[in-house]
């Protein structure tokens, strides 16, 4: 298989599934950490390696390792692995995703941004979603018919904090998530909430329903819900691991322990809170959201631009929210009418947002 992102959360566990069930590294694809990239090169022996910078490729331990964009479709292109894990980090991910589906190989795809920027373009067929709520969700699937489905989120890094001293609150604070080990953008983007419109948005793409929703639940141990039209409910119970969507994605199916069971009487209560607007102003603009689509493509690029000035210290916390905010009031009309529509206008609103 070809690994995007190999050394990131998604992309280690995806490596740690594939080394229980013997499968073969063709490419490994990574960014700045070139030291776990090298372990990860003795360990699995890919036949090629990509990495984002030139200047890094001295310090790469291959023969043949290239670097870029470029870089990364030809490998995919020129690959005879079928299997395409795309855990690349932001809009980033849509070009390969494209590639990837061009060149039909089976896509799992824990890029979301993909789908949230270009998800009327992208053929699902042989698209599996890597994402602790869309599994749930398909895996709760049944022949009844539905009523709506849920997700949960874990509230973020501020879920506990009090509403006034949000405006202070320092990047390490909010790098500091409660339950998983992820990323620095998508930890962000779980504090604002952002990440769980993106997550709608991703269950609107693939399972062709608007009427979903989130509610938090701080534990991380119920990650979906289905509400039939009968009036019942199931709930998909896991551990905080993305191990068994990996698992799932890459197999179809799977019958050996990938977790281990969750221990509820150990766990011994669980808590459900609605969403607040006031602590994740974001929030206010679900339903509009659903109901338009399109404004994913606006949503994450003024959100790729926010999160990065906050991330370097150039505005604060709650700038973020903001910047999203007035990003869907100014550009609401913007609709991409073909891919490549959605390139031009994520950079034209990035080039707004000064980025």
């Amino acid at each position: 298989m070809i690994i995007l992102g190999s050394t990131g959360s998604i992309g280690v566990n995806t490596l740690i599934v594939a080394k229980k069930y013997g499968l073969d590294i063709e490419v490994l694809v990574a960014g700045k950490n070139i030291e776990l990239l090298n372990s990860q090169i003795k360990e699995f022996k890919p036949k090629k390696v990509v990495i984002s910078s030139k200047e890094d490729l001295h310090k790469v331990n291959h023969t043949n390792v290239r670097y870029g964009e470029d870089a990364i479709l030809e490998a995919i292109e020129n690959s005879s692995s079928n299997i395409v894990v795309n855990a690349l980090v932001g809009f980033l991910g849509l070009k390969p995703t494209l590639k990837a589906i061009e060149c039909k190989k089976k896509l799992c795809l824990a890029n979301k941004e993909s789908l949230v920027v270009a998800g009327k373009f992208i053929d699902k067929t042989n698209l599996r979603a890597i994402d602790s709520e869309h599994f749930g969700l398909w895996y709760l699937l049944n022949d009844k018919k539905i009523s709506s489905m849920t997700i949960t989120a874990s509230g973020g890094s501020f879920r506990d904090y009090p509403l006034e001293t949000l405006k202070n609150v320092s990047i390490k604070e909010a790098l500091n998530h409660p339950n998983w080990e992820m990323g620095d953008k998508i930890t962000i983007d779980s504090a604002t909430m952002t990440n769980k419109i993106f997550e709608l948005i991703e269950a609107a793409w693939l399972f062709d329903t608007k009427n979903i929703d989130a509610i938090i639940e701080p534990k991380s141990i119920i990650h979906a819900l289905i509400n039939f039209k009968d009036g019942s409910s199931t709930a998909h119970i896991a551990g905080v691991s993305m191990q068994l969507p990996i698992a799932y994605a890459i197999m179809d199916k799977i019958e050996d322990e990938i977790l281990k069971q969750v221990d509820l009487l150990g766990i011994g209560s669980l808590e459900f809170k609605t969403i607040d607007e006031n602590r994740y102003p974001i929030w206010s603009k679900k339903s509009e959201v659903l109901e338009n689509l399109d404004l994913g493509l606006i949503l994450n690029a003024s959100n790729e631009v926010a999160v990065s000035k906050f991330l370097s210290g150039k505005i604060g916390f709650l700038d973020i929210s903001k910047i999203n905010l007035d990003a869907i009031d100014r550009f609401s009309n913007l609709k991409a009418q073909n891919i490549d529509d959605v390139f031009l206008i994520n950079k034209e609103i990035r080039g707004y947002y000064g980025y």
